[in-house]
């Protein structure tokens, strides 16, 4: 596959980028991985990087994104932190990647059986992980559907968190970061949030959480984001 280069960038729209994480994620539950010389995209890109979407996901070891969604190098930015919060220097980073270096769309891209999740969910405190663990606790309190066993014992209870968690998230970047909400509401770029599937590898977009302004979703308001 071609390795992207600044008018490849410039042509991709943000639901474009969108549908291809969907085709990479297709091509990798069905172990069809595209063909690429990464010796050559190293190459490629020694002079600068186009990166088309922005991902930010979990440290697990069994999601990385490149993997997941069948992208090479200069592909895409990663940004992965337990838990996938969002924090100062990670706004700052997408912030980067998408004014800067023009990155089209953000995914906060979650995942089953989460550990950072299943901390929060017993009220872990550990060092620097109970600061870490408490941008997860909102969630925790927001999921109202589970009357007992509200631990993580309970794999329906951390996987409905899990889901909080994300569009928590997702809303969390638009509030706190100006710019990139006027990329969204300008529709210079999209947000969108997912969660991964550790079992089947397969990624489930969240469409109550994707906020993509183009044709297909004219009347889109950052506004209709805060509620």
């Amino acid at each position: 596959m071609k390795t992207l280069n600044k008018e490849l960038q410039a042509s991709i729209t943000p639901r474009k980028a969108l549908e291809i994480l969907k085709d990479g994620n297709n091509r990798f539950v069905h172990n069809l991985k595209a063909h690429r010389d990464l010796l050559e995209q190293v190459n490629d890109t020694r002079d600068g990087q186009w990166p088309f979407a922005t991902i930010l996901s979990c440290i697990d070891s069994r999601t990385s994104a490149e993997l997941i969604f069948d992208q090479g190098l200069g592909d895409v930015f990663s940004v992965r932190i337990a838990g996938n919060i969002v924090n100062t220097d990670i706004l700052g980073s997408m912030e980067f990647a998408c004014k800067v270096a023009g990155s089209k769309l953000i995914v906060v891209l979650g995942h089953t059986k989460c550990g950072a999740v299943k901390g929060a969910c017993d009220h872990v405190e550990m060092g620097n992980l109970t600061e870490l663990l408490s941008k997860i606790q909102p969630s925790v309190y927001q999921e109202k559907e589970t009357t007992s066993d509200r631990n993580a014992s309970n794999p329906s209870f951390v996987e409905n968190v899990s889901q909080i968690n994300v569009k928590r998230s997702v809303k969390n970047i638009i509030e706190r970061s100006y710019i990139l909400e006027q990329m969204v509401e300008n529709g210079e770029i999209g947000i969108v949030g997912a969660m991964h599937n550790i079992e089947t590898g397969e990624v489930s977009f969240y469409e109550e959480v994707s906020f993509i302004k183009d044709d297909q979703n004219p009347n889109f308001s950052v506004a209709a984001l805060r509620h």
